[in-house]
């Protein structure tokens, strides 16, 4: 549910910069008043920090402040619309690893405590920030787990087309699969600090997958499957005015990014057309709507896909309606809901969706999660 957000450049603030501790502390402001915090204790708190920046131009955020920053980011991200559950991320603090080996393992770690046997659980795993004078590692991907796209001879798209040309470096890099499919999960790339990019496999026991099929089309003929959770790696969070390029999150999918986006969308596996043909459709006019219908059953397809395979996942009418649940209680706490309502609404039946009747703001509050510049 955290998919092609907000794009920012980063940013990284030098020394003697007022902006920077002007973020430190306002965010050390949020923290200690929304986490009763007593006020003394911010004081001393904020007196420490502001020490640090003067004499070195950065500060070092404590563990208990990087987990609620963390938690925020997801809070404040205008395009995510399952937002009610922010409170229960598990926040890794790995800021201690730098070689790309020592990454590698904590990604692997970090899919196995997200799927968690199905049971899908919000984890976001975070490496050590960027500061003036010192590069930070970077994860390649977009996704932890992605699948290829292979360029043929014809011009045709083997695979998924938006990974066309992270495939081919990957390639170039010497990835070798042992064949060229529709569902090649890619090599994880990682570049620690200051080092040349390597090149990972993800053993098959950390990608769960669910084989598509339909309470009552039979889909075989399109042998479709996707993995159960996505890992965004390629959005920086931002926390106190100190920027992390590596720190993966994710939470769990809505059945509509799946179905009407990975597997519906012209530019990706486009499914359209063949779903329907084995509906028996009327394809030769847009009129008998066998586009709507189609996605409809390819969306109905994935939610009991994943029901079938006790893996979590929610329809977007249930997270449009927990959106305004979330929405309701921000209003308690005193809090607007911010949101880009071309994302929030689902990109099927959005009238039908309770979250399409009403506006939001569409300000960007920090702590929050922005993309950057590929990596390559």
């Amino acid at each position: 549910m955290f998919q092609n957000l907000t794009r920012q450049q980063v940013h990284v603030a030098p020394p003697s910069n007022p902006s920077f501790l002007n973020e430190a502390t306002s965010y050390l402001r949020q923290y200690s008043e929304e986490c009763e915090i007593p006020y003394y204790q911010f004081l001393r708190r904020e007196g420490k920090v502001r020490r640090e920046i003067e004499a070195s131009g950065f500060y070092t955020q404590t563990t208990e402040e990087l987990r609620y920053g963390a938690k925020l980011a997801w809070r404040n991200n205008n395009r995510c619309i399952g937002r009610l559950y922010w409170k229960t991320l598990k926040v890794n603090d790995y800021r201690h690893l730098s070689s790309a080996e020592e990454i590698y393992h904590a990604l692997l770690d970090h899919l196995a405590m997200a799927t968690n046997d199905g049971n899908l659980r919000s984890v976001i795993t975070i490496f050590a920030p960027e500061r003036p004078g010192f590069p930070s590692a970077r994860i390649w991907n977009s996704q932890l787990i992605r699948y290829a796209g292979y360029r043929q001879a014809d011009g045709s798209i083997l695979g998924d087309p938006i990974n066309v040309n992270f495939t081919e470096i990957a390639l170039e890099m010497g990835w070798r699969p042992s064949q060229r499919t529709n569902f090649d999960v890619l090599p994880l790339i990682i570049q620690a600090a200051g080092d040349a990019p390597r090149l990972f496999e993800i053993p098959p026991e950390f990608v769960l997958e669910v084989p598509m099929s339909h309470p009552s089309i039979d889909m075989r003929p399109l042998d479709l499957k996707w993995h159960a959770v996505p890992v965004i790696s390629n959005m920086r969070l931002e926390i106190g005015g100190i920027s992390y390029p590596a720190a993966p999150f994710n939470g769990w999918y809505m059945g509509t990014e799946i179905g009407a986006r990975n597997f519906g969308d012209n530019d990706r596996y486009n499914q359209l057309p063949a779903l329907a043909k084995l509906m028996g459709l009327d394809t030769s006019s847009n009129i008998s709507l066998w586009k709507d219908r189609a996605l409809v059953e390819l969306n109905v397809a994935v939610l009991h896909s994943f029901a079938k395979h006790g893996v979590k996942i929610i329809d977007h009418h249930t997270a449009s309606e927990y959106f305004l649940h979330h929405r309701q209680q921000e209003a308690d706490k005193g809090r607007t809901t911010t949101a880009d309502w071309d994302w929030i609404v689902p990109p099927i039946s959005g009238s039908a969706c309770p979250v399409f009747h009403h506006t939001y703001p569409d300000t960007v509050h920090k702590p929050n999660f922005f993309n950057m510049p590929d990596a390559y």
